[in-house]
């Protein structure tokens, strides 16, 4: 099995755990740093905003995954729903799993189910028709 096969979204779901449980649900809150703009604002960057950006960036990655047609993207797009089922088994029933970080994240995890079959779905539907031509 490639690596490629697996999906990157668990390094999020493994990242919120790894915060929460050894920080406590708290820590979501608590700044990583802040940044005085020229505004006169104070930009508060928490962990709780971190683990969102790296959800969003692993995202973007696992859709530009699912535009390739290969063995590992099957298993991949099997995986990512194996993922997204404990993601949302967690989120049901661990208490320290109960915020909006979380959620989110369950979420990517449901958009990259979904967005990974239809993508998969149109590119291999394209590829057919470009073999037909020939």
């Amino acid at each position: 099995m490639s690596v490629r096969a697996i999906p990157l979204l668990v390094l999020a779901f493994l990242l919120y755990n790894a915060v929460v449980l050894t920080m406590g649900p708290e820590a979501l809150k608590s700044d990583i740093f802040t940044v005085h703009l020229l505004s006169g604002g104070d930009w508060s960057f928490n962990w709780g905003d971190f683990i969102l950006l790296v959800t969003l960036i692993l995202l973007f990655i696992e859709i530009v995954k699912s535009t390739f047609t290969t063995t590992s993207t099957l298993i991949d797009h099997a995986l990512s729903m194996v993922v997204f089922t404990a993601v949302g088994a967690e989120f049901l029933m661990v208490p320290q799993a109960a915020t909006s970080v979380f959620f989110l994240i369950l979420i990517a995890a449901l958009i990259d189910v979904i967005g990974g079959y239809t993508i998969g779905i149109r590119v291999a539907r394209r590829d057919l028709n470009i073999g037909a031509d020939q």
